[in-house]
């Protein structure tokens, strides 16, 4: 009887605890309802965990409202600033629910914005495992891919002669007597299985990049020498013997190289090792069989004077004039050959002069411009001491100077070498420098003129520096001093002083453009267009008749009645000074650089338009988000210029719901620039496009399985493209693959699928469907970003697999447009 009493006590105290656990589930989802509508999001967060804690039975229910408080709570936190309770919030989402991959997006996007970038891509890769669908988990992960496995990679992986002098120089070295070899900067670890393949009997390598850190070990395991190799994810610098080494080794291999040769810092990263790492070098007073080499060994740069249309449209505005704008401010681009000024500090570019739009004229031979031994701590040293060394090149042909290139020929060892130079098969791009300190109208040459270098490595970059220049004949001297008299001397002193001297007055200091902005203010036809069809809306809206001051007793009355203008575009436009020039307009622009606000004021004042007809509308706003909202409470715009597609040729960024937003800002009348963008596409066969973009089996790298796991690392859109010099061959016609009405409000949603028939033209791999985009202005204006004045590029979809087909065959293509971002899928009808 008593056991009875007890067991129903028990059900009587347990039904009670439910009865409580219920009240307090129910009394906290109507708590955290409340809060979220009063949006404290925090609270609202703390009772929707207390909920699923308490009742997981519960998850599927509230899970999308949980996940909705997460990330309003953790806006706020970041907002804040407070980073460890972030972290925290996500710690006790993944106790719930580990295998979300919204949640895992969701903390990648907040880890990527921390400046976590490897720990994002983790989450990002963790999303796309559990939900390959997730299209906002493909983006990020794609984005990210670039930065944190550079496509170079997969570039210099495919180089199967790079990787065969490689494995025979360090097959050499080990064979001679190197036991202990250290691989600087290892990437996948290929130098290091080379080194163990050899029978080196101690292998290192270190590598500072977490996500190359974590791929070399997973290469090495798949390849069987995880016990053989010793992984360090660290930087050379910070290597120590006998800490994380037992002892100095015998043979460093590094390929820190970049097109400049020494960009990746192998100057800084060789002298190190030779003063920490390394075991003594071989020398006539150092007789002992250990002693320490380095692979390279030496290289050789080489540089050439070369005219080239393209680089000089990227680095050198070379039109005086755009749309009826007089241009009359010096621009320059970043990368600059010169002396430093403010933030230039790039002194090249890269560029495969192979495929350079419109080729490249050497003006000179090639000339020796530097040497560099490896192996010679000394040598190294006075190079990365700044010291200069100053070279006369003869001019051979007649041709406009526009910049210099270089390559390097380097020497693995006396047996072994590679060379960059630009007729050459190689994985490597050549280093350009822009030349700025010219003329107005440029430098012509003549056979027979003489060019003055100045080659150093101040900063342990390369650099070549124009000194001056002698016309006809030989001099015997190179400096300035040596010149002939006249007004030749006076030139050639300002163009070899023009960056060192101080510049008193303020209205010449240069202002500073990408060489994107240069290639777009170099584009007549693209602001001509853009002033033709501006005019047509104006034109529109205000019959000319109206365009005076009526009167206006001030300023401001005056432009009581004018139509607004908004260019959203990024970066540096002077399409808002074209419109202000059309007549009663009020323009504003969004350029946010002080030194961009500066030099639309000079330009307004040097065109004679009122100051009051350009505003900087980021200034007018609290934050950059509520770019799009109206200018005044009883004005709308008259038109809004959207920037849609970004210089690499994808489509910007949420653009579909910027125009929806535009929109609702017109006034009757007004327009969105460009009011629809018609997506364009073929289908090519393209090997080139495969070997930048994944690792083609084992057979380039020698044997060794590292495709499998630096594909995980390929994007399907390749970006940067130039389609007029990029080896393919079409096997189709183009055709519209998508259209975007911007101008709009039905056709357009975040998510279109087109299915198109395709007929092939040719027989062949079909590899990539390359893209590119019409911007229509109006119904009679267009432009075309693959145009050869354009200062876009394009991009390609990579197909995953290339497919075979037949001339005449008729193929599905389907075009997947979702949050701005483009997919593809191509196969056969089914019978």
């Amino acid at each position: 009887m008593a056991e009875s009493r007890t067991a129903a006590g028990r059900r009587t105290k347990n039904g009670r605890s439910a009865a409580s656990r219920r009240d307090l589930i129910a009394r906290s989802v109507q708590s955290a309802e409340q809060c979220l509508r009063d949006q404290d999001h925090g609270t609202a967060y703390a009772h929707y965990l207390l909920v699923l804690s308490l009742a997981p039975e519960l998850k599927s229910d509230f899970k999308e409202v949980f996940q909705y408080s997460l990330f309003k709570w953790t806006e706020e936190l970041y907002t804040l600033n407070r980073n460890q309770d972030l972290f925290n919030v996500y710690e006790q989402a993944f106790e719930l629910f580990p295998n979300d991959d919204i949640i895992c997006n969701s903390m990648g996007e907040q880890l990527f914005r921390l400046g976590f970038r490897d720990e994002a891509a983790g989450y990002f890769y963790k999303a796309l495992k559990l939900n390959p669908e997730n299209a906002d988990a493909k983006e990020n992960f794609y984005r990210i891919a670039n930065w944190l496995v550079e496509r170079w990679h997969f570039i210099m992986l495919n180089d199967k002669k790079r990787n065969l002098m490689y494995q025979r120089a360090i097959e050499k070295a080990v064979q001679a007597g190197c036991k202990t070899v250290l691989d600087i900067g290892t990437g996948t670890g290929i130098l290091s299985m080379f080194a163990k393949r050899a029978r080196a009997p101690h292998v290192y390598a270190c590598e500072f990049s977490r996500t190359m850190y974590d791929l070399a070990c997973e290469v090495v395991a798949a390849n069987h020498m995880q016990g053989e190799i010793k992984l360090l994810h660290m930087k050379s610098h910070d290597l120590q013997v006998p800490e994380h080494i037992p002892e100095k080794v015998s043979l460093v291999v590094t390929e820190t190289v970049d097109a400049g040769l020494f960009g990746e810092g192998i100057l800084e990263t060789i002298i190190h090792a030779w003063k920490n790492l390394l075991l003594e070098p071989k020398s006539k007073d150092f007789q002992s069989e250990r002693y320490g080499q380095v692979i390279p060994a030496g290289a050789v740069v080489f540089g050439m004077a070369v005219e080239c249309p393209e680089i000089r449209r990227h680095h050198r505005v070379i039109v005086n004039e755009v749309a009826g704008v007089k241009l009359g401010v010096q621009f320059i681009s970043p990368v600059h050959s010169g002396q430093k000024i403010d933030d230039v500090a790039e002194p090249y570019s890269t560029e495969k002069m192979s495929r350079v739009p419109g080729g490249y004229k050497s003006l000179s031979q090639s000339f020796q411009a530097l040497t560099v031994d490896f192996n010679s701590l000394k040598d190294l040293e006075s190079i990365a001491s700044g010291k200069t060394c100053r070279i006369q090149v003869q001019i051979h042909e007649q041709g406009q100077l526009d910049c210099f290139i270089t390559w390097f020929v380097l020497y693995l060892d006396e047996e072994h070498s590679l060379s960059t130079g630009p007729s050459e098969e190689t994985c490597w791009e050549q280093a350009v420098f822009p030349i700025h300190n010219l003329p107005a109208d440029g430098c012509f040459l003549n056979p027979g003129d003489i060019v003055v270098v100045d080659v150093s490595c101040p900063d342990c970059y390369l650099r070549l520096d124009l000194v001056s220049i002698y016309r006809g004949g030989k001099s015997d001297g190179a400096s300035c001093s040596n010149m002939p008299s006249g007004n030749e001397t006076q030139l050639c002193d300002a163009m070899a002083s023009l960056y060192t001297k101080p510049q008193e007055d303020t209205m010449q200091v240069p202002c500073i453009l990408n060489p994107n902005e240069i290639a777009m203010l170099n584009n007549t036809s693209y602001h001509e267009s853009f002033k033709v069809a501006i005019n047509n809306v104006i034109s529109s809206l205000v019959p000319s008749n109206n365009w005076t001051s009526n009167g206006a007793s001030s300023t401001e009355e005056y432009y009581s009645d004018a139509l607004y203008v908004l260019d959203v575009s990024e970066g540096f436009s002077i399409l808002p000074l074209i419109a202000a020039q059309l007549g009663k307009v009020k323009s504003y622009s969004s350029v946010e650089e002080e030194q961009h606000c500066v030099t639309l004021q000079k330009l307004t004042e040097k065109n004679g338009v009122a100051k009051e007809s350009l505003e900087f509308w980021l200034n007018q706003l609290d934050t950059d988000d509520d770019v799009l909202q109206r200018p005044k409470s009883d004005k709308l715009w008259s038109i809004i210029i959207l920037d849609v597609v970004e210089p690499c040729g994808l489509i910007r960024q949420e653009v579909i719901e910027k125009a929806a937003i535009a929109r609702c800002l017109l006034h009757s009348g007004g327009r969105i620039f460009p009011q629809a963008v018609a997506i364009y596409g073929m289908l090519i066969e393209s090997p080139t496009l495969l070997q930048e973009c994944v690792v083609q089996g084992a057979e380039p790298t020698l044997g060794f399985n590292i495709a499998t796991f630096i594909n995980q690392f390929k994007v399907p859109v390749q970006m940067f493209l130039n389609l007029s010099t990029l080896p393919y061959v079409s096997l189709s016609d183009p055709l519209e693959l998508l259209r975007l009405e911007l101008m709009d409000l039905c056709s357009n949603s975040l998510s279109l699928v087109k299915e198109h028939k395709v007929k092939t033209c040719k027989s062949g791999q079909v590899t990539a469907i390359p893209f590119w985009y019409h911007l229509h202005l109006d119904e009679h204006i267009s432009l075309d970003t693959s145009h050869e004045t354009s200062h876009w590029k394009q991009a390609a979809f990579v197909l995953e697999s290339p497919l075979h087909v037949d001339q005449g065959e008729e193929l599905l293509l389907q075009v997947h447009f979702q949050n701005s971002n483009i997919s593809m899928t191509l196969k056969r009808p089914q019978q």
